[in-house]
């Protein structure tokens, strides 16, 4: 049975994701604050954790980079801000998916499911390696160099590229990438592949050049070995 870890300082907002998920058959902690999160994450092992944004003592953001120090729990932050400036920030700590309240509870019990099992049985990752000019990409040991230097990206990061690259020179929609990368289609947000995209990019700095934006379809990674 999956545990699940649900931090947030309403009450009423951890009963409705309990009850929910423990219908889906999840084991369900509390935590009504950050710091609380935290001292659990330590004498405990969560298989996903739901974390609220604004909360007294530890926001969800701090909590959440310290908990990454820790332990690598998937993370799905809530939050009642949508702006994109707020999400690519969760994304850029390490956080799965971002959903903004008020919110589906089924809708959120669909994404649980896809980043445990994301985050549960990794795929089998390719053991190719490939050399686009000053741009390195070890798939196998989920390392990317940039004229010889190590970057360091999110784990969404290192899915998305990889992705583009072993389908490198064919287009990708954005509703494949969803598909794909992140497991979902029907609920998911073209600006979640948007957002991601500029965080590679920015990563992989001057070959961002590889990754061309299709207007109106999506992206595809264009270059040869």
């Amino acid at each position: 049975m999956n545990k699940i870890l649900v931090v947030d300082d309403e009450i009423n907002i951890r009963l409705v994701v309990k009850e929910y998920a423990e219908f889906e058959g999840y084991e369900v902690k509390e935590a009504e604050n950050g710091m609380q999160a935290i001292e659990m994450v330590k004498s405990e092992d969560f298989d996903l954790i739901i974390m609220d944004v604004m909360m007294p003592k530890l926001d969800g953001y701090s909590a959440c980079k310290e908990i990454k120090k820790i332990k690598n729990i998937p993370v799905i932050m809530l939050s009642a801000r949508g702006e994109e400036y707020d999400k690519l920030f969760g994304f850029e700590i390490g956080i799965d998916d971002y959903v903004v309240k008020p919110f589906s509870p089924k809708e959120l019990m669909a994404r649980i499911k896809v980043v445990i099992k994301r985050n549960s049985g990794k795929a089998e990752t390719p053991s190719d390696k490939y050399k686009f000019e000053g741009l390195e990409i070890d798939m196998a040991g989920r390392e990317v160099y940039v004229n010889g230097e190590k970057v360091s990206m999110t784990p969404k990061e290192y899915d998305l590229l990889f992705f583009l690259v072993k389908n490198k020179n064919l287009a990708m929609s954005r509703d494949k990438l969803l598909e794909s990368v992140w497991g979902y289609d029907f609920f998911g947000d073209d600006r979640t592949v948007d957002t991601h995209i500029k965080m590679l990019r920015n990563s992989l700095g001057e070959y961002r050049k590889f990754i061309i934006t299709l207007r109106g379809m999506g992206y595809k990674f264009e270059a040869e070995q």
